[in-house]
């Protein structure tokens, strides 16, 4: 037996140790070796590593638009439409005087009919000159937008949740990248409101979100400065061309987006960005901390829903676009490969341990003690840079957040369980974390209407031709074209390889003036015709 089988079958993994290494030999530090030989091992730390290694770069060297001399557009260019649900409108007046403190042209709000009165009277105590209230039927997120876009009168549409906080500066952020005309949308970055006076379990499920937000920063500002592309541009806030959101196509195509063989009216902000992407239009971030946004999450186990939500919006929209649409696989060929593939590839609790274990046996035929240098610079390089790089904002802002490490690493493994939970119920659209957020969840994913079934295709080999495409029989003549012509319009508008059913349509006869003897003589027009 070699001696690299020999160690292949009794070493274990280095968990023990850690302290008593000698001096490695040199040819240790060969790439090849550290990262190990085996398939695994090479295709799947060039997968990730490759992938986070160039994000770094790109999002450390990340620059926003700068604000021009003589912008375009200023904030009286600018109408924010905020669709809402809430069950206490008192509670948005922090976030709407925010909003209305960087004083766009026009606020419009939209929720249900039976909260219209309650949010009028709020609206009306903001004591701002154009303030506008509309109600939908039913809470509906995608119909509430759409009842609000064809009632803006301004060339940028701002859509916003009721729960973000704007700073001050703001607006000619936001509005800075639209000096190029190819610019249809503008993201910015956010940053979830810190609980640091809340009880242990309360601050550990803020720090998740936020952990969230700042990793979907770093990935957003990292895709963009390489080929200016994302997998979702925020809800939150962000803002469009009007022209773009008020054409027909657009309002169409969002009342009316199918998922499998129902209309969906979730993921509304992953069907912006999708049109923008297949219509040719450029997005961009902001990430600036004049154009930071404040928003909320949930600080409790409600976060768990909020988790699932994304991850079945992820499965649905990724999906759609690599398969279904297609259009980013040639506009946005880097973030095809980093956001839209890594959702189906990106499972923390598979990988990492057959990555380190595809380390051990790859270097079966070192000694021991090299072994265990290679296993433990793969373990330090796992945890103590790949899960923590991207959070290196929040440790910078918070340097207490370093406790909260642990929590995020083991929520990094159990988001993979939330993952498939979310892959296996894609039917499902509900909120499941916020007040009547689920009060008409059966339109979210209602079935689409099938057409009439004189509108399909019949069945078997025929095809459908152009009516009167083709004439059967001799020409009539003269007098009795009539009669021809009766013939040849009543044939059938159905072509099959196997039968052939006429269908008479009986198409009024067109008399001609010289003809004014037929009208005269029924008789003698019906023995021509016999004749013939």
């Amino acid at each position: 037996m070699s001696r690299r089988q020999k160690n292949f079958g009794r070493a274990p993994l280095p968990l023990t140790g850690l302290l008593s290494f000698s001096m490695p030999s040199f040819d240790f530090l060969v790439f090849d070796h550290l990262f190990g030989s085996s398939c695994f091992g090479d295709f799947g730390k060039i997968h990730r590593y490759f992938r986070l290694l160039v994000h770094c770069v790109s999002h450390w060297s990340y620059k926003s638009k700068p604000i021009p001399n003589k912008p375009t557009f200023t904030n009286k260019d600018v109408t924010v439409v905020i669709p809402t649900i809430h069950n206490a409108f008192e509670e948005l007046r922090p976030s709407l005087q925010s909003i209305l403190a960087c004083e766009p042209a026009e606020l419009i709000m939209v929720t249900t009919h039976d909260k219209r009165k309650d949010l009028q009277r709020l609206a009306d105590s903001l004591n701002y000159p154009k303030v506008r209230v509309f109600d939908t039927p039913i809470a509906n997120k995608r119909l509430q937008v759409c009842e609000a876009l064809p009632k803006v009168e301004t060339p940028i549409t701002i859509m916003a949740d009721d729960d973000v906080t704007w700073p001050s500066t703001l607006m000619p952020w936001i509005l800075a990248p639209f000096e190029d005309p190819q610019i249809g949308g503008v993201g910015t970055c956010q940053r979830v409101r810190r609980e640091h006076d809340a009880s242990w379990s309360t601050r550990a499920w803020n720090w998740l979100g936020a952990a969230y937000i700042e990793r979907r920063n770093f990935e957003i500002s990292a895709t963009h400065n390489i080929d200016g592309g994302t997998s979702c541009m925020s809800g939150r806030t962000g803002a469009y061309r009007s022209e773009i959101l008020s054409s027909h196509d657009f309002l169409h195509g969002f009342k009316n987006e199918k998922w499998r063989k129902w209309i969906l009216n979730a993921d509304d902000d992953n069907f912006v960005t999708r049109w923008l992407v297949s219509h040719q239009w450029k997005t961009w971030i902001q990430y600036e901390k004049e154009c930071e946004i404040e928003t909320t999450l949930e600080n409790s186990h409600k976060f768990l829903y909020q988790c699932s939500r994304w991850a079945r919006s992820n499965w649905r929209s990724n999906w759609t676009s690599l398969v279904t649409e297609r259009y980013v696989w040639k506009q946005q060929w880097w973030c095809t490969y980093a956001l839209h593939i890594a959702t189906f590839t990106s499972l923390a609790f598979v990988t990492d341990p057959l990555l380190l274990a595809s380390c051990w046996w790859a270097t079966a035929d070192w000694d021991i003690q090299n072994r265990r240098y290679a296993f433990w610079a793969q373990f330090i390089y796992m945890f103590a840079f790949t899960k923590v790089v991207k959070l290196m904002g929040l440790f910078l802002r918070n340097p207490s957040d370093v406790i909260f490490l642990p929590v995020s690493i083991l929520f990094g493994y159990f988001h993979g369980l939330v993952k498939l939970y979310a892959l296996v119920t894609l039917n499902m659209t509900s909120w499941g974390s916020r007040a009547d957020g689920d009060t008409n969840d059966e339109q979210r994913l209602a079935p689409a209407p099938q057409p009439s079934i004189v509108l399909k295709t019949p069945p078997g080999k025929g095809s459908l031709i152009r009516y009167n495409a083709r004439q059967k029989g001799r020409p009539a003549q003269g007098r009795g074209a009539q009669c021809g012509a009766w013939e040849k319009s009543g044939y059938a508008a159905y072509d099959s390889s196997t039968s052939y059913m006429p269908i008479r349509v009986h198409t009024p006869l067109t008399i001609t003036p010289e003809d004014t003897k037929l009208q005269t003589n029924e008789n003698s027009f019906s023995g021509e015709c016999r004749a013939m």
